[in-house]
């Protein structure tokens, strides 16, 4: 455990109901006692139970600075595995800088961001995979990203990755013990069983990996790009999704040059929305680098909605744009429909197999059947709605690579009839990389690098 005793702010820092001072380290109780007074005098700290709360007054020396009610827990029994005080005071910004202050003047130093989880982690309470589900589960912005997150803290994650190092270590340690004792271990055919658990090894690493670009889009949301021509109607339909006049929206083609982002929340994830400027030929140098924006995000985009004004015939930039969109998920918006219109979905389906919907963002018109196709795009048989485990965590996916790349090369170790002993080596190469997930063999700069960016309380 660690010696020292570290103190922050767990809520918000703003005004509210509540707010909580988080203790925790070998000194916690020595000082709180110092400044927290019962409301029935004669108790002390130290005589309490773990998991029991105490009505009574927090002090400066002579000072009172509020009435309170505090949380003991005795380690290892807390979420720190250390000794911790919760206070629970009234929430005001300046009420809870004087306690912690407080706090820090007897004895106890700022914790750093996401120490309190380090702790937890270091002491054994958690493992990485875990901690870094708690970060998740804070910063979740959707259903599905919630649920995710706390089927991860719970261990999903980890078990999974436990069971995969299991099976690796029990064939190392097997091929270990034959090759020291071969008079009573044999070999004889293990290569093709061996092969064979590789093969399986290998799957279910695999089906882990198929879940990132969901597992992405769950928790990050999906990053959906309205691209078109000047004065399509791309800023208006912005504006019908979200319900609300975000974009500034005028006659003048080319009023939009720079991106403007928005978050729209549809079945359980979140889309990503930006709205780009118009994509024509000018000589405008600020709108031409709005329009390179906007061809550089729909590079990157999950989803890009084309909207055409189909109340004007298609042209050469149309074609242009058609042909870009023909190996991108895309939908194609005929926008406009409330005027007489001279494109219709037959003449667009010529030039691309891409879903077709008329629209009015003026209207409204056509606007549900869109969130119906973009539900059928991504959550059908998509993203799963059950408990289905889906990786989440690009760092965990990096080490996933890394393991099936080890198993592949045992494999390739025994189809080219290499020598027993060499399977080993690989072996533990992945055995160390599934490792790296639970937080085994990490290095410090790693460690600091990922619980910096929690925030301070967690």
């Amino acid at each position: 455990m660690n010696s020292d005793t570290i103190a922050a702010i767990s809520t918000a820092m703003s005004s509210g109901g509540i707010g909580i001072i988080r203790i925790s380290g070998e000194d916690a109780f020595s000082i709180i006692e110092q400044i927290f007074k019962f409301k029935n005098p004669g108790k002390r700290i130290s005589d309490q139970h773990s998991y029991t709360i105490h009505y009574g007054n927090i002090y400066d020396g002579e000072e009172l600075l509020d009435e309170v009610i505090i949380l003991l827990m005795k380690a290892p029994h807390s979420y720190t595995a250390e000794n911790t005080v919760e206070i629970d005071c009234h929430g005001g910004i300046l009420v809870l800088r004087r306690i912690l202050e407080t706090v820090i003047k007897k004895g106890a130093r700022p914790a750093e961001p996401g120490e309190f989880t380090k702790r937890a982690f270091l002491n054994g309470r958690m493992d990485l995979s875990q901690a870094e589900a708690v970060m998740d589960l804070i910063q979740a912005k959707n259903q599905l990203a919630l649920k995710s997150s706390v089927s991860q803290l719970k261990g999903s994650v980890s078990e999974k990755v436990k069971d995969f190092r299991k099976r690796i270590l029990y064939e190392t340690a097997f091929l270990e013990s034959a090759l020291d004792d071969p008079e009573h271990i044999s070999l004889d055919g293990y290569s093709d069983k061996l092969s064979k658990n590789l093969e399986y090894l290998i799957s279910e690493i695999d089906k882990l990996l198929n879940t990132f670009d969901n597992g992405r889009i769950v928790k990050e949301g999906i990053k959906t790009v309205i691209l078109g021509k000047p004065n399509a109607g791309k800023s208006s339909l912005m504006n019908a999704l979200l319900g609300e006049e975000r974009a500034i929206v005028t006659e003048i083609a080319g009023t939009t040059r720079d991106i403007l982002e928005e978050q729209l929340h549809l079945d359980g994830v979140n889309l990503n929305i930006l709205d780009t400027a118009g994509i024509r030929q000018t000589q405008d140098i600020v709108e031409q680098i709005g329009v390179n924006r906007a061809k550089e995000q729909a590079e990157s985009a999950d989803l890009i909605l084309y909207v055409v004004d189909s109340s004007c015939a298609l042209d050469e930039s149309d074609k242009e744009i058609l042909a870009f969109l023909h190996n991108k998920k895309s939908i194609i918006l005929l926008n406009k429909s409330d005027l007489l219109s001279v494109v219709t979905e037959e003449m667009i389906q010529d030039q691309i197999q891409h879903p077709v919907v008329t629209v009015s963002a003026k209207s409204g018109h056509g606007l549900k059947e869109l969130e119906e196709i973009i539900r059928d795009l991504f959550f059908q048989g998509s993203i799963s709605f059950n408990d289905e485990l889906i990786i989440t965590n690009i760092r965990h996916k990096t080490a996933l690579e890394k393991a099936k790349e080890s198993l592949f090369m045992v494999k390739n170790s025994i189809c080219e009839g290499m020598p027993e002993d060499l399977y080993t080596v690989d072996l533990m190469g992945a055995y160390s990389s599934l490792g790296a997930i639970l937080g085994e063999e990490m290095s410090e700069d790693l460690t600091q690098e990922i619980f910096s960016r929690f925030c301070i309380g967690k």
